[in-house]
């Protein structure tokens, strides 16, 4: 899952993207309203957290332009405006939900597990061939053994098993799994991949993770 946060307040950006990191999320981080808007409607995020009073655009604009452009993606505004006319003009311009600072990280982070919940008619449990992934219990199993992967295993397989069938490639895993936007050695790939490889005992018959070469990796069923 990838989140975007949009507030100038260094703090408590790095404070919020060093605990959703440690949950497994990728965080970007934007310190001005512009830039956030921008990468905002340039990058698929799974959630946006914004701050109200922002440098360059105020998140309120923020949240009216990403509704008319980009659709449903969920928005919690991350603000110190308190009043009930704040929280009510938050939401009608399109905000899913409303926290007023100073907050603690663990109301946060059922906040947004709830807005990132599967909808009705959406699953949460994915399969790749015999491999059971369960999102929401953060679980893997096989053949009715459970896998322990740590955090990192878990969002790297979970970005494989959640675009099964199209070839990944290296840049696009690191910028969706390690939150790197620059020419980064992608050799750590290859290190987590075979760990991966190793723990859910995948045999060259079962080749679900299969190697591109010169490319990335695809996950595939058999």
């Amino acid at each position: 899952m990838r989140i975007l946060i949009i507030e100038d307040e260094s703090g408590i950006a790095n404070f919020v993207k060093q605990g959703l990191e440690e949950e497994a999320y990728s965080v970007d981080v934007a310190n001005n309203g512009t830039v956030g808007l921008d990468w905002a409607l340039a990058n698929d995020y799974d959630l946006l957290l914004v701050d109200w009073m922002l440098p360059g655009k105020p998140g309120i604009d923020i949240v009216k332009e990403f509704r008319q452009e980009k659709g449903n993606t969920p928005v919690i505004f991350l603000t110190a405006k308190d009043t009930v006319q704040d929280t009510v003009e938050g939401l009608r311009a399109g905000a899913n939900d409303y926290i007023k600072k100073p907050f603690h990280f663990e109301e946060l982070l059922e906040r947004i597990k709830v807005q990132l919940r599967p909808k009705s008619g959406e699953h949460s449990t994915f399969t790749l061939g015999d491999i059971v992934l369960d999102i929401s219990a953060h679980q893997v199993w096989r053949n009715e053994e459970e896998i322990f992967l740590t955090q990192k295993e878990f969002a790297l397989f979970e970005f494989l098993v959640r675009n099964k069938g199209t070839v990944c490639r290296r840049t696009r895993i690191i910028e969706s799994v390690w939150d790197i936007h620059f020419d980064y050695d992608t050799g750590i790939i290859d290190v987590y991949i075979n760990a991966i490889r190793k723990k859910l005992k995948l045999t060259k018959d079962e080749n679900y993770i299969q190697t591109v070469r010169g490319v990335g990796y695809i996950a595939k069923d058999l």
